[in-house]
């Protein structure tokens, strides 16, 4: 069965038809870190353009493990008053408060990305997490955040890593897939599928991207950039620093066409309806490129209902 038979399969009953009126206004926390900012940074504009009310407010922390956003819980426990115990919001507001300030439809938790293929680093924070969210937001549907794996070109991906953590893309993302399902299945939790998403865009035959092998790195001047067409990472910059300046590379987080993705990716999960002609694309994005992220998003959210549909 070719993929988009696959797709056809049930479709009606994955995404039926939305009455006016139904689920127009959606309320998302994400307890998260910079791999949740990526998700949301579209996410209103595509929520807009599909007249539908979105009301996204964030715990996320950059960098930030289970592990910490725990540790941060178990200081408001201990002490309510403590600045530890409430980091979120400019410092200002508990996972407590957040947690308590209104009903919200979905509450949304992930590892940080450079653990995320190790299960063992999950628990037993990711494990408090939920119960404590359940607690709290008990009408909440908890959703795991499976974040995607770096660039193909990221300094990471290096034989002396092998046997250390994921060495290449291709293992990154099965091995994060791998612990983010392990987790998600122990509680009987929907997925956000960003990372499937990224992997089948970025190894797209046409439009996945290709690293520039020609680039002159060692002698770039700025502002000279190596070809980076259909990166869905911020990829390689020019930094300055005590007035110099040199390349960098970003291959962790998401860059524009990335965040476009993952956001039609969120916008599909959380509204239940295709993001397959949704008439916002930002403006540096060709349509054409978009087209076919918002099919590889509805591709990725359909894929994954199925198979929940199918255990």
């Amino acid at each position: 069965m070719n993929r988009f038979a696959f797709l056809l399969l049930g479709i009606a009953l994955i995404f039926p038809p939305l009455a006016r009126g139904e689920s127009e206004e959606v309320s998302v926390l994400t307890v998260g870190n910079s791999f949740a900012d990526n998700a949301l940074n579209f996410l209103p504009a595509l929520a807009e353009a599909a007249d539908r009310k979105l009301i996204a407010v964030r715990a996320n922390l950059g960098g930030c493990t289970f592990e910490r956003h725990w540790k941060h819980v178990a200081a408001f426990e201990a002490d309510p008053t403590s600045k530890a115990g409430s980091p979120y919001a400019n410092g200002t507001k508990s996972l407590d408060e957040l947690l308590k300030s209104r009903k919200w439809n979905y509450v949304t938790i992930q590892q940080v990305s450079f653990k995320s293929h190790d299960l063992a680093t999950y628990q037993p924070y990711a494990d408090n997490l939920y119960r404590y969210i359940k607690e709290r937001a008990p009408d909440a549907e908890i959703l795991v955040h499976q974040i995607w794996a770096y660039r193909v070109d990221d300094p990471r991906f290096v034989p002396a890593n092998e046997g250390k953590e994921p060495h290449t893309h291709k293992e990154m993302y099965e091995q994060v897939r791998t612990a983010y399902h392990a987790f998600a299945d122990k509680w009987d939790l929907d997925i956000l599928p960003s990372g499937d998403a990224m992997f089948a865009a970025d190894t797209d035959p046409v439009w996945g991207y290709k690293p520039d092998t020609e680039f002159d790195f060692k002698n770039a001047k700025k502002p000279e950039l190596p070809n980076q067409d259909h990166s869905l990472h911020r990829g390689w910059t020019w930094m300055t620093k005590d007035e110099k300046s040199f390349l960098r590379i970003d291959g962790h987080h998401a860059g524009r066409a990335g965040e476009y993705l993952i956001g039609c990716v969120w916008f599909e999960k959380l509204f239940g309806e295709s993001v397959v002609g949704n008439s916002f694309v930002p403006h540096d994005i060709a349509p054409d490129y978009a087209a076919f992220l918002q099919e590889t998003a509805h591709e990725a959210v359909a894929a994954q209902k199925v198979a929940a549909v199918a255990n």
